[in-house]
């Protein structure tokens, strides 16, 4: 059913394409393109749902202080407000369900029809795309253009948890529990974007480099649109940050 409904469908275009185009890797390039404008009528409602999730948050953080361990009055609370501002939570995770289906779909289509390269050569650039990239540069720009789009989906100013638990230090006990966990919740979500680019980078190393690629163009293709809905998000705060760092170390050595 799988290979019918989607395996099949993606052979006979990349290999229509790659007739045209006569290299698989420039195939996988615009087949990419080609799936990213299909996804588009997903993928922008999404992001600018995000982008209205991440302007919510000084909003959400009140909830949280004003009903401490009260689960269940938070989130009947936080449901009214994203319901107010119409606004679904879930939409975010249809469009990461079809880039995963379609990675693993793709996995086959590279172990199976490239592999006898019918349609065009397998040789793009530097890479043989049924072989995993043997200079690593694939995979390290697929890591580090994961780690651009992590950081710009993040609030473009720190709004929540240091400065929730810094308004919270005349309450009970309680509320400073709740401040505590929506800070550790904070803190594995920043943890995430940067597991996300070291997942990524393993990936590459391991798989196809026609897999990379499609990753890569995909990842480009999503930083443009997250530009287009919410600007650089947290970016510059996260490299004005990271500099901050870099500069007081030196100043210790």
């Amino acid at each position: 059913m799988f290979q019918t409904i989607l395996i099949q469908p993606l052979t006979f275009v990349l290999t229509t394409i790659t007739s045209v185009v006569g290299n698989y890797g420039l195939g996988i390039i615009v087949l990419t393109l080609f799936i990213r404008l299909i996804l588009l009528p997903i993928t922008l409602p999404s992001l600018k749902m995000a982008g209205k999730m991440r302007d919510l948050q000084p909003e959400i953080d009140k909830l949280k202080k004003k009903h401490g361990t009260d689960k269940a009055a938070m989130q009947q609370a936080q449901l009214a407000l994203f319901k107010e501002h119409n606004i679904n939570p879930m939409s975010g995770c249809l469009p990461n369900i079809f880039q995963f289906i379609i990675l693993i779909a793709l996995y086959q289509v590279i172990n199976g029809v490239i592999t006898h390269h019918t349609a065009g050569s397998i040789q793009f650039l530097w890479l043989d795309i049924t072989k995993a990239d043997s200079f690593y540069i694939l995979p390290i720009v697929a890591a580090v253009t994961q780690l651009i789009l992590g950081l710009m989906m993040m609030p473009a100013t720190d709004v929540s948890a240091e400065k929730v638990l810094a308004a919270a230090t005349a309450t009970k006990t309680d509320d400073k529990k709740a401040d505590d966990m929506a800070s550790m919740a904070q803190s594995m979500q920043q943890q995430m974007i940067f597991m996300m680019p070291l997942m990524t980078l393993f990936l590459a190393l391991k798989f196809p480099a026609g897999l990379a690629l499609y990753w890569v163009i995909t990842t480009v293709f999503s930083i443009g649109q997250q530009y287009i809905a919410s600007g650089w998000g947290g970016l510059p705060s996260s490299v004005t940050k990271i500099k901050q760092r870099f500069l007081k170390k030196g100043s210790h050595v």
